[in-house]
């Protein structure tokens, strides 16, 4: 039997192509109130507001092809229809107020019920799906991606090896890798061959999809600006930074787990110890944690002082906390000779960003949309590090599932020139280990 998807607001504004998700013959139905609360919004210059304006674009090419009334046919195979009632009547709505948005469309979807149609609502609002579960209307939340929490790829897995194997690797520095021998390896993903004798016998190394083998972490004798893995997975994060092959890193981990120091230390590295790429360019979305604080004052810098701090904060620490110190520091004056910059992301839409070193900070906070905007800037030689916590959203649109960091993970997991590396391990303080643990 075919199925009527009911799409609520918030599904919109986080993703305006959601009407073409939902199968072939199956029906998209948008109540009159969902098209007037994306009217409010389409004013707004933020993601939502560009969103709104983008599906009204969309919804307004449509209506040439037929009625919005009688429902047009989508590409994928499906029908979407708008309603253009806002009164509803009958037994089945007469409990519900109807001077709310969200109970119009709740009795919409009674409606439609009642009429006969298998009917499916659509929200990522959690008291709206209480409240059609207490009218027995079927609600699911909207994903943009299949996956769930414990299916997302970490990049990284224990292979048990013979010994031979892992000696042999440990000689030539390459281990070639037979067709289904370890099944389903993605390239870049990060390997520890374990002796299946000796398990504390093991190897660290990752799977190099173009020579069809297992090669060897790069592992700095001196370190990276001061700084030492502390475990296998920094390890595993280190390489991945440092690779010159590697043209997208994504590192997910819970506070403390140095997701940030570490980027930018392998940033300072390749850009001004190797001089491999022009400069360091550090960004973070500007999304407040809890209540804010409104307008700050000040030039552009100033008012950006609050925003970047914690970026600054791993920066004073690999220069060894010279700020406290000195009027002027060594990371003062590489900013000063453009060498390292920090920004917000707000102004990135329509640049270029070619042979630079771009680290994008706290991108949990991000949409599907404006992570693939932000890949999408960097030009020829550049390199992207994305970096944040799943667990950590500031974003009230987002969830662990649908924002776009977990996004970009699983699309991109397959690409030779990425690679993703979950860390798990806090090494910030005993102290931040617990309270990340617990709390």
């Amino acid at each position: 039997m075919n199925k009527t998807f009911i799409l609520d607001t918030n599904v919109l504004l986080l993703d305006p192509m959601a009407i073409n998700k939902f199968g072939t013959g199956n029906k998209v139905f948008i109540p009159l109130t969902v098209i007037e609360e994306l009217d409010r919004f389409k004013k707004d210059q933020n993601e939502n507001g560009r969103n709104a304006r983008y599906f009204s674009r969309m919804i307004d090419e449509l209506r040439s092809e037929g009625s919005l009334f009688e429902g047009i046919q989508l590409e994928n195979g499906g029908v979407l229809q708008v309603s253009v009632t806002k009164e509803y009547k009958g037994a089945s709505v007469s409990g519900i107020k109807l001077d709310l948005n969200d109970n119009l469309i709740l009795a919409a979807a009674i409606q439609l019920k009642d009429a006969g149609e298998n009917v499916t609502l659509i929200t990522k609002d959690i008291n709206l799906r209480l409240k059609s579960d207490a009218v027995n209307v079927h609600a699911e939340d909207y994903e943009t991606t299949d996956v769930t929490i414990e299916d997302i790829y970490s990049g990284q897995r224990a292979v048990n090896m013979d010994l031979e194997k892992i000696e042999s690797f440990e000689q030539e520095r390459f281990l070639k890798i037979e067709a289904g021998e370890i099944p389903g390896v993605y390239p870049n993903e990060y390997l520890i061959l374990v002796d299946k004798n000796n398990p504390f016998k093991k190897a660290l190394g990752r799977f190099h999809a173009k020579k069809g083998g297992i090669v060897p972490l790069i592992k700095p004798k001196e370190g990276v600006w001061g700084i030492y893995p502390k475990n296998i997975e920094q390890q595993f994060a280190l390489d991945a930074l440092l690779n010159n092959e590697i043209s997208m890193v994504s590192l997910v981990g819970k506070a403390g787990t140095g997701k940030t120091l570490l980027a930018i230390a392998a940033g300072l590295e390749c850009a001004i110890t190797k001089q491999t790429y022009s400069r360091v360019l550090v960004s973070r979305p500007i999304v407040p944690m809890g209540r804010d604080l409104g307008f700050l004052p000040g030039d552009i810098n100033e008012k950006l002082g609050p925003w970047m701090q914690p970026i600054f904060d791993n920066i004073d620490f690999l220069f060894g906390n010279q700020r406290a110190r000195n009027e002027m520091t060594t990371w003062d004056e590489l900013i000063n000779q453009g060498l390292l910059h920090v920004e917000p992301l707000t102004y990135i839409r329509g640049r270029s960003l070619p042979g630079q070193y771009m680290i994008v900070d706290e991108s949990q906070n991000l949409t599907p949309h404006e992570i693939k905007t932000i890949i999408t800037r960097a030009g020829e030689g550049t390199k992207i590090v994305l970096t944040g916590d799943s667990e950590q959203i500031d974003n009230p649109y987002l969830d662990t599932l649908n924002n776009g960091l977990v996004y970009c993970i699983d699309k991109l997991k397959g690409e030779e020139i990425v690679a993703h590396v979950k860390l798990q391990v806090g090494e910030r303080s005993p102290l931040s280990e617990i309270a990340s643990k617990l709390l």
